[in-house]
């Protein structure tokens, strides 16, 4: 089993399935992973696995890679058509997210004022005021629901610890439609042989009445494309995800699929 660990705190760029020319920023440490959330699907493995040992980067760190790189890509291209905070884990960990968001800001309008600003979040730091008010202000605020279903949530993301799926509906609300809403659709079984089928009707019409009630701008539906933990898992198909995305836009809902 393979996993992909990231530099920290700048990677790429990389091409992204769903973003485009993607330079991510990664706030987490560069030798292991920090996340609220231990899915069986993430490229970068379990966190029992890769428990990291170094410290976060510094918001002076982060600034400070982050404008190196810009320059150079002025310089010596491809210029970025995003910044992309991702990484090891969930990046709303960082205690000075807010900052660095308002950092990047800074050093996108001065250097790539064309490139957006998307940060990739599992939703489990919105009720915090001061990341809640960071995520309002990036371009692409990215927030992960794969299903409103809580037996599914604890068998497949695997929060690390209290989870309350209804009060990140809540907390998806209060964006007031300014998110897009992310979701991995998958197939097969874990490891230990349960099935983890989210594509039919069970799963897909709870969730899209939720996402209904959220009303993002836009909704982000994707399935695995690297290697998984869980070694038993598939890909949903074309054809799957074509269903759920015709099922959102006759919803009203913009949507697209990565496949």
């Amino acid at each position: 089993m393979s996993t992909i660990i990231y530099p920290s705190p700048i990677f790429g760029p990389i091409h992204s399935r769903r973003l485009g020319v993607s330079l991510g920023i990664n706030l987490l440490p560069a030798d292991g992973k920090c996340c609220t959330f231990d899915c069986i699907y993430c490229e970068c493995g379990y966190n029992k696995d890769h428990r990291p040992h170094a410290k976060l980067p510094t918001r002076e760190e982060v600034y400070n890679a982050l404008e190196r790189r810009l320059i150079n890509m002025q310089a010596n291209g491809p210029a970025p058509d995003v910044l992309t905070f991702a990484g090891n884990g969930e990046p709303t960990l960082h205690p000075h997210f807010k900052e660095i968001i308002e950092d990047t800001i800074t050093l996108r309008n001065r250097y790539f004022p064309n490139a957006r600003i998307s940060v990739l979040s599992n939703s489990t730091q919105i009720h915090r005021p001061e990341v809640f008010e960071a995520l309002c202000r990036v371009d692409n605020n990215i927030l992960k629901l794969d299903t409103v279903d809580t037996a599914y949530i604890n068998k497949v993301d695997r929060p690390a610890g209290s989870y309350d799926v209804n009060r990140i509906i809540e907390g998806m609300k209060a964006f007031q439609g300014n998110l897009i809403i992310q979701t991995m659709f998958l197939k097969g079984k874990t490891d230990e042989g349960e099935d983890v089928d989210n594509t039919s009707d069970v799963f897909v019409l709870p969730w899209l009445e939720v996402v209904k009630a959220i009303a993002p701008r836009q909704v982000m539906i994707y399935t695995i494309d690297r290697e998984t933990p869980d070694s038993f898992l598939q890909k949903a198909t074309h054809e799957e995800l074509d269903r759920i995305v015709t099922l959102l836009e006759q919803a009203g809902l913009r949507a697209s699929a990565s496949y």
